[in-house]
């Protein structure tokens, strides 16, 4: 099959995908509460960002699809704290704590996701410090939220015209079947661990990027795109460019959930210092893309290019960097 043809097929299976669709919730859920492009805090980050001080408190939470708690709950609860941690990270920001709701139909049903959840606190150097528990529920279910502080910021907000992309995947690792979860963490050492996270921070206090995000369950495309409104931006991604491992086909690879995965953008200049940065911990880092003044979405190889998205027909979060303007880095 020719790249023209994968990109055509790629972009299809990427609009129709249940990623995406999950993605166009948020605006529903931000319209229901009233949240508009006028909050002083803007919405569309990977966590909220509140000033204090000559810093930023962070605060995110993860809710878990019940189909995944069950059907792995001992992950589920290692995830609760790990896609928290990465949150924080994306911000440019350290974990301090996490707090966890647990739902489930007796002790025995709530132990493994427990268990995980614990195990990851360890790995990862974060604390469990309360949370909320009902043990006779008829099912399983799970949140977990973090707070984290950052001395300088990345954003959802910070992608401009003229910056690249970057992606930056731990490929050391593999799916954890039957889910789109790339898991390269759980057999990781922790101090790896802890000092893979620490590379976004310093990316934000050494000034080399403005915007970032972890990667979600909408893949390195739905993430961009999700970054690429807030920004206000376009985003033009080359498919072959994309860190992959060799054995895993395209398509599936675009829906993967990485346990490790960032996008970032960054002035031309600065690119090779962060590629450089990813490299060193034998994480796999390209640039992948780039950003322009529009409002599309775009994949592309060997000259063919489809549009995936197009914000000016139909937005997709919801959120737009006017909600931004009152937060500096």
């Amino acid at each position: 099959m020719t790249m023209s043809i994968i990109a055509s097929k790629v972009a299809h299976t990427l609009k129709e995908s249940k990623s995406f669709a999950a993605k166009a919730d948020i605006a529903d859920v931000i319209g229901l509460l009233g949240v508009s492009a006028e909050e002083a805090i803007a919405v569309g980050d990977d966590c909220a960002a509140i000033p204090d001080g000559d810093s930023y408190l962070l605060i995110a939470i993860e809710g878990f699809m019940n189909e995944f708690v069950a059907g792995d709950p001992w992950f589920a609860g290692w995830c609760g704290v790990m896609v928290n941690v990465s949150d924080i990270a994306a911000m440019g920001g350290a974990p301090i704590a996490v707090v966890n709701a647990i739902w489930s139909d007796g002790v025995g049903s709530a132990s493994p996701v427990l268990e995980g959840l614990r195990e990851a606190s360890r790995a990862f150097g974060v604390p469990v410090v309360g949370g909320h528990s009902n043990l006779r529920t008829d099912r399983a279910q799970l949140a977990v939220a973090i707070l984290g502080r950052a001395k300088k910021l990345l954003t959802s907000f910070g992608a401009e015209p003229g910056d690249q992309l970057i992606s930056a995947i731990d490929l050391r690792g593999r799916f954890r079947e039957p889910f789109s979860n790339w898991e390269a963490a759980t057999t990781a050492p922790p101090e790896r661990l802890r000092g893979d996270l620490q590379l976004l921070p310093a990316i934000a206090e050494a000034g080399l990027s403005k915007a970032a995000k972890d990667i979600s369950q909408g893949g390195v495309v739905g993430t961009a795109a999700m970054l690429a409104e807030c920004s206000n931006v376009a985003v033009s991604i080359d498919l072959a460019a994309i860190p992959k491992p060799d054995s895993i086909p395209l398509e599936r690879w675009l829906t993967s959930f990485p346990s490790f995965g960032y996008l970032i953008t960054a002035r031309p200049n600065k690119v090779d210092e962060i590629l450089a940065l990813f490299r060193a911990r034998d994480i796999a880092a390209a640039a992948i893309g780039e950003i322009a003044s529009g409002a599309t979405v775009a994949i592309c190889n060997q000259g063919k290019r489809e549009i995936v998205w197009d914000f000016s027909q139909r937005a997709l979060i919801g959120c737009t960097a006017q909600g931004a303007n009152r937060r500096s880095n």
